[in-house]
C-alpha cells in the first residue's frame, strides 16, 4: 500500500520508516554521528553535485531527522519537510526565506508571545516589516493591509494564548489573490485535529516541543511545504536565481526551483539557513519526537475530551470572568471550529479570574496537579499566568491590542483524570475565594 492509501494512525507509527534500509531495526535508530563518510571520490562527487542522496554532515541531514521529516509530511500531506532545533528557529527560517531581501509579512497580535516580541525585535533590523490586523476575523481587513511588497500572510491556526480560529480557507484566498503564500503555525492543533495545506495553507510550522512530541523532554521544531505554490511568479527571485553549486551535467547553473522542484522551499531553508544559522535538531531529541508521534491521536483525543469537562466546570463558577475556547457556551469560533476542527479545538485555552493580581497568584500557587511552567500540549497538565511570563515581553498597550488582559490563565490540559484536574482547580478556588464564598453561603 501507498502512503496515501494509510490513515493517520497508521501513518503516524509507520510513515517515512523502512527496516530494511536500517538493518531490519524495528524501532528508528539514533544516528547519533556528527559526520558520515563519503566513500570514495566518486561518490563524494555525485553528493556533491546532487546528483545522488546521502547524508554528509547531521546539521543539515541526518537519517533519525530525516524519519521524523517525512512521517510528519505523511501526516500533513505535504510535499516535504525539514526539521529544526526549535518552533522559534521555524517560525525565523520560514519568514526570513520568504521575505529574504527585504518585503512585508501580514500578520496578526493574535500569536505566541515570543513570536509577537520578535516581530519588533528582529525583523525590522533585517529589511522585514511587520504588519498585523487589529481583527483577526475581519476578512477585508486582511486584504486591505496587503501592499506591494508584502511576501506572506502568516497566522495560527489556534491562536496562544485564547484559542481564536483562524479562517484558514478565507485568508490563503486573499493571500492566493496576491500571489504571495499563507503560511500557518499548526502547534496547536497538531495535523491529527486540522490539516491546513487541505485548505490552502502554503507552509505549515511546528513547534514540535509541544503537542507532536507531548512529554516536555525535547525542543523541536518542523516547517513542511504544500508543494503548490509557484515560486516562480516574479515576487521571489531567491528561488529562480541560478546557483553555482546546483550546476547540472552540462555545467548549466540551475535554480533551487530547477534542482529541488517539489521541495524548492525547505531545500532552501536546509541549505542556507539551516546550513549557516546552524539551529539542527539533533537525532535524540528527533527520537524521542518520534516516540511521542505515536500516540498523537491517543494523546490529543483524551486532552480535548478533559479540556471540555473542564470548560463547563469554569463556566459555573461566579469567579471567572470569561473563557475564551470554541468550546466555550459564548464562543464567536463555533462555525469555524465545526469546519476546521470537527474533532476538537484542541485542548489549550485561556480564562480570566475576577481577582487581585495577588489572587492570581495564589490560585497558581494552590494548584497542586496543574504544573506552573511554560509549555503546551504536554501530557501533564499547565497552568501559567500569560501577561507575565509567556506573552510578558509585550507592553501593556500590546497585550491589550493581542486582547491578553491582566486577568488571564492559560491551561494546557494534560492526559489525568479529569474530574482529578477539576477537583485541583476547585482546590485553588476554595483556597483563593474562601472569604467570598463564605460571605456568599
Amino acid at each position: 500500500m501507498g502512503v496515501s492509501d494509510l490513515s493517520f494512525d497508521t501513518l503516524k507509527v509507520r510513515a517515512g520508516y523502512d527496516p530494511r534500509e536500517h538493518n531490519f531495526s524495528v524501532a528508528v535508530p539514533v544516528y547519533q554521528t556528527a559526520s558520515f563518510d563519503l566513500g570514495d571520490t566518486d561518490r563524494a562527487g555525485r553528493l556533491f553535485s546532487f546528483s545522488e542522496f546521502g547524508y554528509l554532515y547531521t546539521r543539515v541531514g541526518n537519517p533519525t531527522v530525516d524519519v521524523l521529516e517525512k512521517r510528519v509530511a505523511a501526516l500533513d500531506g505535504a510535499a516535504a519537510a525539514i526539521a529544526v532545533g526549535s518552533g522559534m528557529a521555524a517560525v525565523t527560517y520560514t519568514l526570513f526565506n520568504v521575505a529574504e531581501g527585504g518585503g512585508r509579512v501580514l500578520t496578526t497580535a493574535q500569536v505566541y508571545g515570543g513570536t509577537f516580541d520578535s516581530f519588533k525585535k528582529i525583523y525590522p533590523n533585517f529589511n522585514i516589516d511587520i504588519d498585523q490586523v487589529e481583527d483577526l476575523d475581519n476578512l477585508e481587513e486582511w486584504r486591505s493591509k496587503i501592499k506591494p511588497d508584502t511576501k506572506a500572510v502568516f497566522i495560527e491556526t489556534i491562536s496562544n494564548p485564547n484559542a481564536a480560529i483562524a479562517d484558514i480557507e478565507a485568508l490563503a484566498e486573499i493571500a492566493h489573490e496576491n500571489d504571495i503564500p499563507l503560511i500557518v503555525d499548526n502547534t496547536f492543533a497538531t495535523p491529527y485535529l486540522l490539516n491546513p495545506i487541505k485548505y490552502g495553507a502554503d507552509i505549515v510550522v511546528y513547534s514540535a516541543t509541544k503537542a507532536l512530541n507531548g512529554h516536555g523532554n525535547a525542543i523541536a521544531g518542523l516547517i513542511l511545504e504544500s508543494g503548490k505554490f509557484n515560486w516562480a511568479n516574479g515576487k521571489f527571485p531567491q528561488f529562480t536565481a541560478p546557483i553555482y553549486m546546483f550546476r547540472d551535467s552540462t555545467g548549466h547553473e540551475r535554480s533551487f526551483l530547477e534542482a529541488f522542484g517539489s521541495a524548492p522551499f525547505t531545500t532552501r531553508v536546509r541549505m542556507n539557513y539551516l546550513a549557516y544559522f546552524g539551529a539542527a535538531l539533533g537525532p535524540f531529541d528527533a527520537y524521542l519526537t518520534l516516540l511521542g508521534l505515536e500516540t498523537l491521536s491517543e494523546r490529543v483525543q483524551k486532552q480535548v475530551s478533559n479540556a471540555e469537562k473542564i470548560i463547563k466546570y469554569l463556566e459555573t463558577k461566579e469567579e471567572v470572568a470569561w473563557v475564551r475556547h470554541p468550546a466555550a457556551k459564548d464562543s464567536k469560533y463555533k462555525l469555524l471550529a465545526q469546519k476546521y476542527l470537527p474533532k476538537g479545538a484542541g485542548a489549550i485555552f485561556s480564562f480570566g479570574l475576577n481577582a487581585t493580581e495577588e489572587q492570581i497568584n495564589n490560585f497558581i500557587d494552590s494548584t497542586s496537579i496543574f504544573s506552573y511552567h511554560a509549555n503546551v500540549g504536554d501530557a501533564r497538565s499547565l497552568i501559567i499566568n500569560s501577561p507575565k511570563t509567556t506573552h510578558g515581553e509585550l507592553t501593556p498597550e500590546e497585550q491589550e491590542f493581542a486582547k491578553i488582559p491582566p486577568e488571564t490563565l492559560r491551561l494546557s490540559i494534560g492526559i489525568e483524570d479529569a474530574n482529578d484536574l477539576i477537583a485541583d482547580l476547585d482546590k485553588a478556588f476554595k483556597s483563593t475565594f474562601s472569604d467570598k464564598s463564605e460571605d456568599v453561603a
